[in-house]
């Protein structure tokens, strides 16, 4: 077999086997396994990765591009994005601006991918995802077609833990389908505890759970919440402000602003007056003995 055709077959073999990439190990020591591709990220305000080393900023001075999805036509109306962090193995978060006249076709993605909105609503095939709903869709589940609802363009953040793809394909035959949450309306869910004693003043409703224990949330900080000392956090996390206001350190983390916290970050002592209202993924079990420690300076 000559060189081309020894190519070829490669490439058909990487397609076929999308769902079978090795996951990129966790830098705080994890497998993987979560499939979220958090560690060692680059930042809007950050040409590389930084180590252990916070990055918060408000995304509005974040410059917009053109928004397009690999696989997928032109679209006559364009959809604008702001890249908030971003993997060298394509895995990324945005926040994407859909426009009302917006649409896409049906078909499945080569990457998983994560939902939230942030404002407007979208239908995704048989299902509506409205202000702060969330859908987690797993790589090679066929899910669509697009429409943005009402009129009025929708903001999303978009999170993709790989290169995304989308194929005009059924469901891959190894598919997580049991994975796949196509609409999840967080105002429907329950208040519960957090998983670590730093925030005993604070509520959570998951929104997912990986398989390692990390995944998505919102979290609640209560009024008059004082985390008394800084912490080490020993995973790595996104977050996304979407009401109130948080002071980490000196930082006024308010609505709009973004978070990318690596992992054996020192993170200042919070304090919040009247509280407020965060979008949060993590890629460890917060749960577990080490993962967040209080530390005195």
């Amino acid at each position: 077999m000559d060189d081309q055709n020894q190519s070829s077959v490669s490439i058909s073999s990487e397609a076929d086997n999308f769902l079978e990439v090795v996951p990129i190990p966790e830098d705080w020591g994890g497998d993987g396994q979560g499939r979220m591709s958090l560690s060692r990220r680059c930042t809007a305000i950050a040409a590389g990765h930084v180590p252990s080393q916070y990055q918060y900023f408000y995304t509005h001075h974040i410059s917009e591009q053109a928004w397009q999805i690999y696989g997928i036509a032109e679209q006559t109306v364009t959809a604008t994005c702001q890249m908030l962090s971003w993997h060298e193995n394509s895995a990324s978060t945005a926040k994407v601006v859909l426009p009302s006249q917006f649409e896409m076709p049906a078909g499945r993605f080569t990457a998983d991918l994560e939902i939230f909105v942030l404002s407007g609503a979208i239908q995704v095939g048989a299902w509506k995802l409205s202000k702060h709903g969330y859908s987690f869709i797993p790589a090679g589940v066929r899910v669509g077609p697009w429409k943005v609802l009402n009129g009025e363009a929708a903001e999303i953040l978009w999170m993709e833990n790989g290169s995304v793809q989308y194929q005009d394909l059924p469901n891959h035959s190894q598919a997580r389908i049991n994975e796949f949450i196509p609409a999840l309306d967080s105002k429907l869910l329950p208040w519960g505890k957090t998983d670590t004693r730093q925030f005993t003043e604070s509520n959570k409703k998951w929104l997912r759970k990986a398989p390692n224990g990390g995944g998505a949330w919102l979290l609640a900080i209560l009024p008059h919440y004082d985390g008394k000392q800084a912490m080490i956090q020993s995973y790595n996390e996104e977050a996304y402000c979407l009401a109130g206001c948080c002071n980490i350190g000196n930082y006024p983390f308010a609505k709009d602003h973004f978070g990318y916290v690596p992992s054996f970050t020192t993170s200042p002592r919070h304090i919040s007056e009247d509280g407020c209202l965060f979008f949060i993924r993590v890629d460890r079990d917060l749960s577990q003995s080490g993962a967040v420690l209080s530390y005195a300076h």
